[in-house]
């Protein structure tokens, strides 16, 4: 087994990453499509953090920073791939990428139901807000 590689996600790993997440990360959202995560990837260059192995796609993490907060998303791992440390290294990235943006504090969206997310994400250091619930608008039809 090769080392872990991080990268930024280009535009041609997009279709790629979009599959990955149909078989890796738990549930969807609307803007799970090309022309939403190229949106992401054009506006905020180096937020999708792609991490391979022996030249696969094993896992993802979407760090997204506003200039103000530092929002985690699709934090994905193969599941073949989980509990290699995949999940923590690419944690490790975007807190990096936050830290030298100038963010102060991370936020992570996990689904309730997700148990095996909450363990992952607690042995990572973070916790819920319970004082917090998140309001959603769809923009689209």
């Amino acid at each position: 087994m090769t080392d872990l590689r991080l990268r930024a996600a280009v535009s041609d790993d997009l279709d790629a990453v979009l599959a990955f997440w149909r078989t890796a990360a738990e549930g969807t959202s609307i803007s799970d499509d090309r022309a939403g995560v190229e949106r992401l990837t054009e506006r905020d260059p180096g937020a999708l953090i792609l991490a391979e192995r022996d030249g696969e796609l094993v896992g993802t993490v979407i760090a997204g920073f506003d200039g103000w907060r530092c929002h985690l998303y699709r934090l994905a791992v193969h599941p073949e791939r989980r509990r290699q440390g995949i999940a923590s290294a690419l944690l490790g990235a975007a807190e990096e990428r936050f830290t030298r943006l100038g963010g102060r504090r991370a936020d992570a969206m996990v689904l309730v139901r997700n148990e095996t997310a909450h363990h992952a994400w607690a042995a990572a250091g973070y916790g819920p807000q319970e004082q917090w619930r998140r309001w959603v608008k769809s923009l689209t039809e």
